[in-house]
Order: C-alpha cells, then sequence, then structure tokens
C-alpha cells in the first residue's frame, strides 16, 4: 500500500490459526462499525465495554462472540477499530472473516495495522519496529529490552538529540537570515555544542553490539580432539539427547547445531573431533567444518579430558583458537581428583558445572543484563544514527576553522534528516513496506 493511498477498511484473524479457547478478527477503517452492525446482533455498541450478542448472516448465527469497540483516534490504528472475540476455532474465525469482506472490509496485508497506527502517528517507526521485535523475540530477555523501545524510550533519546541540532541550526539560521538583528553564534559555541550532540550520539551508539547480540544471537562452538565429550556437554547444555554419544572416537562426523536460550539466543554448535592422524575421507570433511566453525563461532569452548590433562593433541587444538575468544573446559572431572586451576572444571555426564559454565557464557558473550539496558537498537537505526553523527563530524570540522555558516549549516541539516529517518518523519514508501513486510498478518 502506498503512503498516500486512501485508507478503506481493513480485518484479519489477529490470533495464530489453530484450534484455541478465543480466536480474535480486527477490523479498522471508517466501515468498521457499520460492517459490525450488519452481522452482530447488539449494534448498540458502548466504547470500553464489553458487548455480548451472536455474529450472524441472515438468519444463520455463526457464533457467540464479544465485541470490543474502539473510536478513533483512541484506538491501536487511531481509527475505528473492532475487535471480535469468538471460539477459536479454525472455521469459526475463517467464517466470520469471510463474513466481514463480504460487508464491505478487505484483507489486511503484513503488518497494516501498525503501519496504520505509525502513519496516523499513534507511535513514531521505532515504536513500530519495537512490536515487531516484540512479536519475534527469540528470548524472554529481548523481549524485556524491546518493550522498552515500545514505550518510546528510544523515541524519547532521539528527540533530543534532534532539539539540540535544531537549536544550533535555528541559531546558525537566524543570523544568516537576519544579520541585522541576529548576530551568527560564535564559533566556540558550535564546537561545544557539535562535541555534545556527537557525545549523545555516541551513547546511544554504545549499545549497538549489544543490541545485535540480543536481537541476533551469538554462535558457541565446542572445539576440541576427538573423544573428550563434545557431544555429551553439547547435550548437557541443551538438557536433551540430541547428539549420538559414544566412547567411538570420531563419532561426530558433521556439524550439529541447536539454539540454547541464556536470555539470549546462542547457537551451540557440536564439531567433529579434530585430529591430524589416522582419519578416513568422511571424518577429514568433518574435520575441516570443526575448523570453519573456529572461525566463525563468536565464542569457543575448549573442551579437553580432566583425566589426562592437557596433552600434546589438545594444546595443536588449543593453537588454532590463539587468536579466538574461549573457555577452557576440563570435562570428565567425576573420574579424577586432580582439578584444574586454569579451566572450569565439569562433568557432562554427571551435570557437575554445567549450571556455572551456563552462566560463564552469558558472561562472555553478553555481559550486560536487560534491566541494565536503556534500550535497543536494529541496523536500520544505527545506520541513521551513524549519518547523522558523521554530518556532524564535518560540521564540527568545519566550525573548528572557522568556515561560513551557510556551508555548516548544509551538514547540520543532513543530520537532523538521519534522524528524521530513524523516526520515520522522513521516510519512503521502500523502506516503509520493508520495514512492514517483516509483520506478520493480523498485527
Amino acid at each position: 500500500m502506498n503512503i498516500n493511498d486512501e485508507f478503506d477498511t481493513i480485518a484479519a484473524i489477529a490470533t495464530p490459526h489453530g484450534t484455541g479457547g478465543v480466536g480474535i478478527i480486527r477490523i479498522s477503517g471508517d466501515k468498521a462499525f457499520e460492517i459490525i452492525g450488519k452481522i452482530f446482533t447488539n449494534p448498540n455498541l458502548e466504547p470500553r465495554k464489553f458487548n455480548h450478542g451472536w455474529i450472524i448472516d441472515g438468519n444463520i448465527r455463526i457464533d457467540e462472540v464479544i465485541i470490543l469497540p474502539f473510536f478513533a483516534p483512541n484506538s491501536y490504528t487511531g481509527e475505528n477499530v473492532i475487535e471480535i472475540q469468538c471460539h477459536g476455532g479454525i472455521n469459526v474465525v475463517n467464517n466470520i472473516l469471510r463474513l466481514v469482506l463480504k460487508n464491505g472490509a478487505r484483507m489486511a496485508e503484513k503488518g497494516e495495522f501498525t503501519k496504520r497506527a505509525f502513519l496516523n502517528k499513534r507511535i513514531d517507526l521505532s515504536q513500530a519496529e519495537a512490536v515487531a521485535d516484540l512479536i519475534h523475540s527469540k528470548t524472554s530477555d529481548f523481549a524485556k529490552v524491546s518493550v522498552k523501545n515500545l514505550s518510546g524510550v528510544l523515541k524519547t533519546k532521539i528527540n533530543e538529540i534532534r532539539n539540540e541540532i535544531f537549536e544550533v541550526l535555528s541559531k546558525i539560521t537566524a543570523g544568516i537570515d537576519f544579520p541585522e538583528d541576529v548576530k551568527e553564534p560564535e564559533y566556540d559555541y558550535l564546537v561545544k555544542s557539535f562535541e555534545k550532540i556527537i557525545n549523545s550520539i555516541n551513547s546511544v551508539l554504545s549499545g549497538a553490539k549489544t543490541s545485535n547480540i540480543f536481537r541476533q544471537g551469538a554462535s558457541v562452538a565446542i572445539i576440541g580432539k576427538p573423544n573428550v565429550g563434545k557431544s555429551s556437554l553439547f547435550n548437557a547444555l541443551l538438557s536433551l539427547d540430541r547428539a549420538i554419544v559414544t566412547d567411538i572416537a570420531g563419532t561426530t562426523r558433521d556439524v550439529i547445531k541447536e539454539t540454547l536460550d541464556l536470555g539470549i539466543p546462542v547457537t551451540l554448535i557440536d564439531t567433529a573431533g579434530i585430529r591430524e592422524s589416522e582419519v578416513n575421507e568422511v571424518e577429514k570433511i568433518g574435520i575441516e567444518y570443526s575448523k570453519q566453525s573456529i572461525d566463525e563461532a563468536d565464542l569457543i569452548l575448549f573442551v579437553y579430558n580432566a583425566q589426562e590433562g592437557l596433552n600434546p593433541e589438545d594444546k595443536e587444538v588449543l593453537e588454532l583458537l590463539k587468536d579466538k575468544n574461549y573457555i577452557l573446559v576440563a570435562n570428565k572431572s567425576d573420574l579424577t581428583n586432580n582439578k584444574s586451576e586454569n579451566a572450569l572444571n565439569i562433568s557432562a555426564l554427571t551435570g557437575e558445572g554445567v549450571n556455572e559454565l551456563k552462566t560463564l557464557l552469558k558472561q562472555k558473550v553478553c555481559d550486560i543484563e536487560p534491566e541494565n539496558l536503556e534500550f535497543v537498537t536494529n541496523t536500520r537505526q544505527q545506520e541513521c544514527l551513524s549519518k547523522a553523527r558523521s554530518s556532524i563530524e564535518q560540521a564540527l570540522l568545519a566550525a573548528q576553522i572557522g568556515e561560513l555558516q551557510d556551508l555548516i549549516s548544509i551538514d547540520v541539516k543532513s543530520a537532523l534528516l538521519a534522524l528524521d529517518e530513524l523516526t520515520g518523519e522522513l521516510i519512503t514508501d521502500d523502506i516503509l513496506n520493508n520495514i512492514f513486510d517483516h509483520f506478520c498478518i493480523g498485527k
């Protein structure tokens, strides 16, 4: 849908397809109340109240329902909205949706309800993106930080930075347009202002790496020579028998991946044991995959046999990790009294030390608790902030050498445009459609 298209009335199922206690059909637009008046037995709807009755098609009763009416502009979309709460069977909700469409609504596109909330200025673009983050959050921690964006924390911070830039631009513009009445601001003032703005943008971007980890997760590869218990550790961390475990060296021939929820999504990778001798062609391929996993992983769990200690074969594998972030894990500690002081002693068999390893894993991957993270940013937002910072840095250099202020104002305006793109004050159809294509229908 084009931004400038006239809004017609849309409808969609807002709950997941399948059998459930309740299904919800959402209608939004000017004809929402007209449509429900044709198919509901109790058309005298009161705002902010539950309205009980039947959905009917002529003289045929479809389902007993509750109607929640929301009058514009006090609704999610800013338009007249009707939510029909019916029984949750697939056929029931589909029958009601077909009836709504037959009486004047059209099927909503992906994310169109939230898009309308944005276009009607109920939320800004960062809050709309927070809705998508909440829907798609893979962990409880990411859901917690996404709620902060939805509540407007990021929006408020960006508006603070924008106001700082706008104040400087206003003073420059006044001095240029009304030289007889207003003096151009001092260059010392411009330098200090630009430095402050850059620091403000940097404070937001400082959390970019952490934001990306919360959103995308991290990959952790379990590495070591054969038969040190890598697959057993893989299963113990996941609390399920995912990888085959035997006493035969070289059992694992391929890379196995599973997601572990540590508050952030961690892709756990079980790899073939690395050794240079007595390997067939299949195992050799598996070892190459293991070495590739070392290069691609964010963190390595290097596992060795606590009974044997670090022997020359272990040290050869460990040499591959010299430039990587890794945790040294002494497995099979239940079989020996010799505990290593330089490694985390665990037993994948008994579970000893596994919880401690999970805690250390999370600390190594991301040591910030969601409660301490002010907000998260996505790649698009980070690019907008980087563009704004780059423009202000150019303005700072120009101010430091006393450049003409009308030229400085060009870079300052560019910074404002970049922030307007972030919040959605300045946006194109292509960018907007790309964002809302990641939503589900009905949201």
